[in-house]
This record gives structure tokens, sequence and C-alpha cells, in this order.
């Protein structure tokens, strides 16, 4: 696991605090909700609907940060924070929000499934 995606100690505590089995589950639907979540994002964008955009990126934040997925956590956070994103750069900010969470998923999948086999 890169260390950089998923951090260990949030992970494991989360692992110690719910249960390895019940992790699978959470990462399984944060896998299914967190796609719809950036679409909300960029549905957001196109509409110019701030206060959407701004939900959307504050649950992103919330669920990564949770599964210890710090970085996406603060590439969310930013967007939060920063408002509705109108620019080139705002657009590839959203793009590479989603290259991140591709990967935190990806990450996310492998470690639940390898603390308990």
């Amino acid at each position: 696991m890169n260390q950089t995606t998923i951090d260990p100690a949030t992970f494991a505590e989360l692992q110690a605090t719910a249960g390895s089995d019940f992790v699978i589950d959470l990462v399984d639907t944060f896998a299914e909700e967190a796609p719809q979540m950036l679409a909300e994002m960029r549905a957001a964008q196109a509409a110019a609907a701030a206060e959407r955009f701004r939900r959307a990126a504050h649950s992103l934040k919330s669920n990564g940060n949770t599964f210890g997925a710090l970085r996406l956590g603060e590439m969310a956070r930013t967007l939060e924070l920063g408002g509705l994103p109108s620019s080139a750069e705002g657009f590839r900010a959203v793009d590479a929000l989603a290259a991140e969470l591709e990967h935190a998923l990806s990450a996310l999948k492998a470690l639940a499934r390898s603390r308990i086999e």
C-alpha cells in the first residue's frame, strides 16, 4: 500500500472501532457512493450551483478522511472552501480529485480485504 494514499493509523483505528468485516462493507458503500458525489460536483459546477458543489465536496472530504484517504480529503477540502471553480484551473482541480478518488478507492479495496485474509 502506498502510505501517501491511505494513512495506515487512521485505517487501523477504523478497523479496530468498526471491525474488519464491517469496514469491508463501508469501503464497498463508499466505492458506490463516492463516484456519485463526484458526479454531483461536476453537475453543480456545470450548473453554477455553488452550494451543491460545496456539499458534495464536503461529503467527499469527510468520507475520505474517515478512511484515511487524507490526500483525497485535503483536495476535497480545498475545493469545498475555495468556492465554485469556473476557470480551466478549477476544472483541472476536479479532474485531479477524480484521479485521486480512483487511486484511493483501489487502495482501500485492497487494504480492507488484505486485513482479513
